[in-house]
């Protein structure tokens, strides 16, 4: 263990501690007073005196909204963004899209048996008649293509796809959208012709479609334009470790935040098509960006052969995992592996007491230690390198014994965890246990960048 004395202790309290709560209330605010809406527009339709299809339409409408919210959890808006993360963002977007592949299986479901009980179709009829309407073929198409989305990303079969593959799989969320639009303009499940219902969903799917337009195709390109980013260096670190250091103009006007990471893509032959997301190892300084990788993928271990001048287009900046969400004027700074790209560019741009704990096999094993020694000695931080195998350890490394011990004031702390998924879990259940505040937990899981 490798321990650098603090020299001085200040102060400094963050400057955004209820942004995330708001954002989460700004969300379910907007998606509880869509959900009202639909609801008042179905239930003074006219009415439809088939129990089972009026179920099946309450629930289409619920999941045109939750598909249009699907659209804005993954746009990318900024201000959404800092505050929640694409992480918080990520997750949501997981569980809505669940719930919409549920929705629209019952929902076909019970329209589909209604109206063959109601004209006295066979199932032969039924297939029929849904390949001879547009917008019954348009539902289809889009219900199977979600099914697929889904299927796709669950766990079992997420990580047996290359993340390019399981990429493209997802782009189908796209033509769910339009053929979903199809499919309601046509089939009209509002059965009343009120002008403000017609103008509510144009409204609904302009802004849902703008938002993600804006995030997702439309700023990207307006700052790869704007700064035109090229590949600076390319820097040998310890162990297997790379980092590729990246100029352009006007840096100083790219709204980069310590301990944000972007998704990049290097403009070469070989490489153009794929997109890594790697964290920023380096606060951004105005004048050039830093990324540091660990040679453990196809995407990070060519990083080390990028030539200088070679083009780069981003995507970003993106995270929560910044100081503006610092509750306490002290910090405790986790790492483990490669995961410390983020925390050493936090390390840089924080003040006030800070203990910074590296968990990493061995001292050759551990990327940028050198420059964490040096900032932790220049700002009065203490540094812990935690190496050697758990089950030789003890006390358990990062376990409660040993944060209590290194930590004694742990309770007076922000935490920012940023590792192998693992050890972050690990350590947040730990902290969890400790009683440390929610509030207080930052954690990065790091598997997203590899």
């Amino acid at each position: 263990m490798t321990t650098v004395t603090p020299q001085h202790a200040g102060a400094a309290r963050g400057r955004l501690g209820t942004g995330p709560q708001r954002a989460t209330a700004a969300i379910l605010a907007v998606a509880l007073a869509n959900a009202v809406v639909v609801e008042i527009l179905f239930f003074t339709a006219a009415g439809t005196p088939e129990p089972m299809l009026s179920a099946g339409r309450f629930l289409g409408l619920h999941a045109a909204v939750a598909l249009a919210l699907q659209l804005v959890l993954v746009a990318r808006v900024p201000w959404l963004d800092r505050r929640l993360g694409l992480g918080q963002l990520t997750a949501w977007h997981r569980w809505v899209g669940i719930t919409l592949a549920w929705t629209v299986t019952v929902h076909a479901t019970l329209a589909s048996w209604a109206y063959a009980r109601i004209r006295n179709w066979s199932f032969a009829t039924l297939v029929d008649k849904w390949l001879g309407s547009l917008g019954t073929l348009a539902g289809v198409i889009a219900g199977t293509l979600l099914l697929l989305v889904v299927l796709a990303s669950t766990r079992a079969v997420r990580r047996r796809l290359p993340y390019e593959l399981w990429h493209a799989l997802h782009l189908g969320t796209y033509a769910v959208v339009g053929f979903a639009i199809v499919h309601q303009s046509v089939e009209n499940p509002i059965s009343q012709p009120a002008t403000w219902a017609k103008v509510y969903w144009v409204l609904l799917w302009t802004v849902a479609i703008g938002a993600f337009l804006f995030g997702r195709i439309a700023l990207p390109l307006w700052r790869n334009a704007r700064h035109g980013l090229r590949v600076a260096a390319v820097v040998p670190e310890s162990g297997d470790a790379v980092s590729v250091h990246v100029t352009g103009r006007d840096l100083d006007r790219m709204p980069a935040e310590a301990g944000q990471f972007m998704l990049w893509r290097f403009l070469t032959p070989s490489r153009w098509w794929q997109v890594n997301p790697f964290s920023l190892s380096k606060a951004p300084d105005g004048r050039s960006l830093r990324l540091t990788a660990k040679a453990v993928g196809s995407g990070s271990a060519g990083l080390r052969h990028l030539r200088v001048g070679t083009r780069v287009f981003v995507e970003g900046p993106y995270g929560a995992f910044t100081s503006r969400h610092r509750t306490q004027p002290a910090t405790l700074l986790i790492a483990g592996g490669v995961g410390v790209t983020p925390i050493r560019s936090l390390l840089e741009e924080l003040e006030g007491s800070i203990i910074v704990l590296y968990r990493a096999r061995s001292e050759t094993d551990a990327p940028l230690l050198g420059e964490l020694r040096q900032l932790a000695a220049a700002k009065g931080a203490e540094l812990h390198l935690v190496t050697g195998r758990t089950r030789d350890t003890t006390p358990t490394p990062l376990g409660p014994e040993h944060l209590r011990a290194l930590v004694p004031d742990l309770m007076r702390r922000d935490v920012y965890i940023c590792g192998p998924a693992a050890m972050t879990n690990a350590v947040l259940a730990t902290l969890r246990g400790l009683g440390v505040p929610r509030t207080q937990l930052h954690a990065e899981i790091f598997a997203l960048a590899d």
